[in-house]
């Protein structure tokens, strides 16, 4: 049995990488905010190694970083690069921006309440809850093995696969229904619990399954069980609603043209309805810090429960996912952590189990779902865990 994941969580991806990915060139950007600022610094986290992981910005590779390390050691912040391209404005250090999967860690914990309330049985076949939402190809899949990405469901259909053909419907909606019967329609990929594959459509179903238990949307369920208890007062869900509501830095994609020259696509605006419990959600960086800081503390879910977010699969070679986290040791440390990529937009939420250390940013990456580890959130992360 092994794992097979399409989607390197980032701050793993940089450790693994290291500092050897080249720079690219970088592009004739105004930039009157090329150096960063940093604040609140005390003891503990590299305060220079971090100043110089945000420098240069914006470049070839990003026009902005958000970052805030935390923890008992002590904290630093710092922001960097532009609000956005045409006016080489300074970067909202308190910006929105799309959160993209860390959304998975709300909605398992959303779902570890209902465990914890009765109202979910982690071990029961998710079709119990959603009869008729697998067609009778499947094998029993538990809630538990949607959680940790071992149901063996295949993802979903979106808008096409490339850049191009997903900017052109950028304003469409595609709603979790559809996705989910895309996904059906294909069969499973595996047995259940048989392989562990990271795939958007095991929290699509959970948001479905989150609604069909309470009976009210799995937005309201998410703020009255998450956002709020966590004082998450600038996170919110967009539905299908294109625009960022509030301070935000504007996020860009690279378009080789023709030419072989590069452009800069504004994607700040987009429809992000079908992530919807998998990754439609809009934060902060202090309200991310709230999150981690207040669930791995046991405020949100209950420790009984909590503790299936430290738990991977022990059947499964290589399983690194838990419920909504992943595991990650580096530097004879375990992090418990999350990455989300949506076009414009990276963002991490990584701690150790004792709080000692906290690391959440915001890079506006101009390749965000690209192959390879964006360089500034790769020296973010290492001189952030160092």
């Amino acid at each position: 049995m092994q794992t097979r994941s399409r989607t390197l969580t980032a701050v793993a991806a940089a450790l693994v990488l290291g500092l050897t990915a080249g720079p690219l060139a970088a592009p004739a950007f105004a930039s009157p905010a090329g150096s960063a600022t940093a604040t609140h610094a005390t003891t503990g986290p590299d305060a220079e190694a971090l100043r110089a992981a945000l420098a240069g910005l914006p470049d070839s590779d990003a026009t902005a970083a958000l970052v805030r390390v935390g923890g008992s050691a002590g904290t630093w912040r710092g922001s960097t690069g532009v609000h956005d391209l045409a006016s080489g404005r300074k970067a909202d250090p308190n910006a929105l921006f799309r959160a993209g999967s860390t959304t998975k860690v709300v909605t398992a914990a959303v779902v570890l309440q209902l465990a914890a309330e009765d109202e979910v049985d982690l071990g029961a076949p998710v079709q119990h809850y959603l009869p008729g939402l697998l067609s009778s190809a499947f094998k029993p899949v538990t809630v538990r093995q949607l959680l940790n990405h071992t149901s063996g469901i295949q993802a979903g259909d979106g808008f096409g696969d490339s850049f191009e053909d997903a900017y052109a419907h950028r304003f469409d909606t595609l709603t979790p229904k559809q996705v989910v019967a895309s996904a059906v329609a294909k069969g499973p990929e595996f047995d259940p619990g048989e392989q562990q594959d990271y795939l958007n459509i095991n929290y699509t179903i959970l948001g479905m399954l989150v609604e069909k238990v309470t009976g009210h949307s799995y937005a309201d369920e998410a703020a009255r069980r998450v956002l709020r208890p966590a004082g998450m007062h600038h996170t919110y869900f967009p539905g299908t609603d294109p625009r960022i509501h509030g301070p935000h830095n504007h996020g860009y994609q690279a378009v080789k043209r023709a030419d072989g020259t590069t452009k800069f696509v504004d994607v700040t605006e987009w429809n992000q309805a079908d992530r919807w419990a998998a990754g439609d959600m809009i934060s902060t960086t202090a309200d991310l810090e709230r999150l981690i800081t207040h669930l791995f503390r046991g405020e949100i879910v209950p420790k009984p429960q909590l503790e299936e977010m430290f738990t991977v699969p022990s059947n499964i070679e290589g399983a690194d996912m838990s419920a909504g986290l992943q595991r990650f040791e580096y530097g004879g440390k375990v992090y418990w952590l999350k990455s989300g990529a949506r076009y414009g937009y990276s963002a991490v939420v990584a701690a150790t189990r004792d709080l000692s250390r906290t690391l959440v940013y915001s890079v506006n990456s101009t390749d965000a779902k690209g192959e390879s580890m964006n360089p500034v959130a790769q020296r973010i992360a290492l001189a952030a865990l160092k």
